[in-house]
């Protein structure tokens, strides 16, 4: 479907490419998985809108009511005035739904990404989290909770840097 502003749904989406996550600004909302849906609406009345669809990665995140904000801003920047950003609770999110291109952008920016699925969890001290500084395997969990709460803090025993490790949920 074609609005009348020339925005498609595909459009919708390489736009949203461009819009990151506050809380880690290496990550866009498309590398993490959050955004569900766009849907282009036409209503009787003739007006059109676009409706995103967007998951939070924790219940209740912080970062949602700014990344809901900023895709609005973009989508008003694009010429589009009628939009709607829908938070969709259920299914929750998972890391799963990151690309391995977000983990590889994970990694360089210094948090070591999520390792295996979602449904293998394992306790956090049984974990080997590589140290993105320094690559040892060589780790120890310090906090179940780092900078935010999608992250745990661990402590390279080789070389001594403390780093976040984003869970895997």
């Amino acid at each position: 479907m074609i609005l009348s502003q020339n925005i498609t749904v595909e459009k919708v989406w390489q736009l949203l490419e461009n819009i990151y996550d506050p809380e880690i600004p290496v990550l866009s909302v498309i590398d993490l998985g959050i955004v569900r849906d766009v849907h282009l609406i036409k209503h009787p009345s003739n007006k059109e809108h676009i409706k995103v669809v967007i998951t939070p990665t924790y219940s209740g995140c912080p970062a949602m009511d700014v990344i809901s904000m900023n895709i609005k801003m973009a989508l008003l920047q694009s010429g589009f005035k009628n939009s709607k950003i829908i938070q969709q609770l259920s299914p929750a999110w998972t890391t799963d739904w990151m690309t391995e291109k977000a983990k590889e952008k994970l990694k360089a920016y210094g948090i070591a990404a999520p390792l295996g699925k979602s449904f293998d969890k394992k306790h956090l001290e049984e974990l080997k989290v590589e140290c993105p500084q320094c690559r040892s395997k060589s780790t120890r969990l310090l906090s179940q909770f780092g900078s935010t709460a999608c992250k745990a803090l661990y402590q390279c025993n080789d070389c001594k840097e403390p780093f976040d490790y984003f869970k895997c949920h």
